[in-house]
């Protein structure tokens, strides 16, 4: 175990997270909504730390960030624990394991051997990803920092639920983050998710303002998050922030406790897609379907293709530095 970095010691041994903004108080010898941060004799406790739960070798493209070292691998690692309860969650077996078992599970695995794997499997970035990396802050915050002495990058693919201080912590560290933006419906964020819209939506601002490189990622669910009036919300608010943030556009597929409504349609990613565009937002993509031209990077200025894609595979790359071959155009990102 490992004690917390983000909490606040109060009376009759209570203890207040300040790691996400949920913000529990959380008696002796009980643990949060995330359920891996315990309350032991007055002090808050990481039940996961350096017990890891899945690690990968994944294409950077997966996060998905496609305008942060586009071709590179990320070295992937997660925990058990989520401080959401999505209904619809596609890792559930690992980010829900604590409601359904006493103690979590994984295998020991040092943040040095972290660092040292992902150097030896040729990775550019540490990704801590597949649950929520806020409910294991500490192993991340403590492998990015060694990463980061190695010259990696660090990267969060995240709910984005995080308080101001994780990520004034953060900062420094963290290089980029996906972060999900589900709704733009405080009822969805509550009834679907089990969290709240407003500190996700500050998050972002957060994370922009501080230098991290923002991408964001909204899973278009039928008849949960799917009016064109609910997509022109979140791509105003992300235009509202930055032109230049990447917008990502997933298909949902029937999984865990929503397994009653159908799987998106190929033509709502499309109508998605060009509500993002016609917004004005320079950079949408279309994901988790078949292949198509959604996936592929445009110069906003002049429309030439840059990068193309298949899946998580780039067929190729004309980027010059941050700059269109055609036109010289800046195009935003760690290309």
């Amino acid at each position: 175990m490992k004690e917390a970095y983000l909490y606040k010691q109060l009376n009759n041994k209570k203890v207040r997270c300040d790691l996400c903004s949920h913000r529990c108080v959380i008696e002796e010898n009980q643990v949060g909504i995330c359920k891996v941060r315990k309350n032991i004799n007055g002090k808050l406790y990481s039940l996961v730390y350096e017990k890891v739960i899945a690690q990968a070798v994944d294409p950077i493209e997966k996060k998905p960030l496609y305008h942060f070292l586009p071709g590179s691998k990320s070295y992937s690692i997660a925990t058990v624990g989520c401080n959401f309860t999505c209904l619809n969650c596609q890792n559930y077996e690992i980010s829900q394991y604590m409601y359904y078992h006493d103690e979590p599970a994984g295998k020991y695995y040092s943040v040095n051997n972290v660092v040292s794997d992902a150097i030896f499997l040729d990775c550019s970035s540490i990704s801590y990803t597949y649950t929520e990396p806020t409910v294991f802050f500490e192993y991340a915050i403590d492998c990015a920092y060694n990463a980061k002495l190695k010259g990696l990058k660090n990267v969060f693919v995240t709910n984005g639920f995080f308080t101001k201080q994780a990520l004034d912590k953060m900062t420094g560290l963290i290089d980029a983050v996906n972060i999900d933006l589900k709704s733009m419906s405080e009822s969805f964020y509550k009834n679907i998710a089990g969290g709240r819209l407003k500190p996700v939506l500050n998050s972002i601002e957060y994370s922009k303002g501080k230098g991290i490189w923002v991408e964001i990622t909204t899973l278009v669910m039928p008849t949960l998050n799917d009016t064109d009036d609910e997509i022109e919300k979140i791509a105003r608010f992300i235009k509202s922030i930055d032109v230049n943030i990447p917008w990502h556009i997933s298909a949902f597929y029937p999984t865990y406790k929503l397994t009653n409504i159908g799987p998106t349609s190929i033509k709502t990613i499309q109508k998605a897609y060009e509500i993002g565009k016609s917004v004005g937002l320079r950079y949408v993509y279309g994901g988790n379907i078949t292949k198509n031209n959604l996936e592929n990077t445009y110069c906003y200025n002049c429309g030439e293709l840059l990068i193309e894609r298949n899946g998580f595979a780039i067929i190729k790359n004309t980027t010059l530095g941050n700059r269109c071959p055609k036109c010289n155009a800046e195009i935003a990102g760690v290309l």
